[in-house]
């Protein structure tokens, strides 16, 4: 299924208020650069990264939706998650259970974002490359691609900085970029690229609601200890 050239421009035009935006994380206003994060009050800077995370969250939806009307017919959409792909982040430490992510600290609430941000940095290039090879891939979803990509580095960089304010940690050092995670093929064959790159943005999401999820549930924790569902 091609999109059309009206289509493409209702997309453009849903999307340009998120991708024309300014870095929420920007301690200024005037200037994008975290040097100065240190210097702003814990909640703003909590504030700031939540709504990074919202809008990651909400581009990546559009994303996935836009990539299932491109490439994916309806009865593969209800296969694809039996088609062998797990998430890559699956392995991963992240409570998953409302009992356990009501049990888990404030501490291993910032670490579990870490977690899922830097697990999904390296993957989200990749992504962008093979879309880049993509006969009839719009504009807009390469686009909104990049978008994800650059603002999950500045959310990176605003979590660590969090960290160190919230939890007093100096430094952060821990990545989670284990080599090996994310598998690579050459050159695979068409159908499987899709329905591959299909379940990475699905999982991506996936992973971007938790993200937001748990920086939402953190804040809570702040303002009204005993009443965070």
């Amino acid at each position: 299924m091609q999109m059309t050239v009206i289509q493409q421009g209702l997309w453009a035009l849903l999307l340009w208020p998120v991708l024309t935006m300014g870095n929420p994380l920007d301690c200024r206003e005037d200037q994008a650069s975290f040097t100065r994060c240190p210097s702003i009050s814990q909640e703003k800077l909590l504030d700031r990264v939540i709504h990074h995370a919202e809008l990651i969250y909400r581009v990546s939806e559009e994303s996935c939706s836009l990539f299932e009307d491109m490439f994916i017919p309806l009865p593969m959409r209800f296969q694809s998650n039996q088609a062998g792909y797990a998430c890559i982040t699956k392995a991963l430490p992240i409570p998953s259970s409302k009992s356990e992510i009501q049990q888990i600290s404030d501490k291993w609430l910032l670490h579990s974002v870490l977690m899922l941000v830097q697990s999904w940095i390296e993957p989200l290039v990749y992504l962008q490359m093979t879309l880049d090879q993509y006969d009839n891939a719009p504009d807009m979803l390469l686009n909104k691609t990049k978008w994800v990509s650059d603002k999950l580095i500045s959310l990176e960089q605003g979590v660590v900085v969090l960290i160190k304010k919230m939890l007093d940690e100096g430094t952060v050092a821990t990545t989670y970029r284990e080599q090996g995670v994310f598998q690579y093929d050459i050159q695979p064959e068409m159908l499987e690229s899709v329905i591959r790159d299909y379940t990475l943005l699905s999982c991506f999401k996936k992973d971007a609601h938790k993200m937001e999820a748990f920086l939402k549930l953190l804040k809570c924790r702040q303002t009204d200890t005993y009443n965070c569902a």
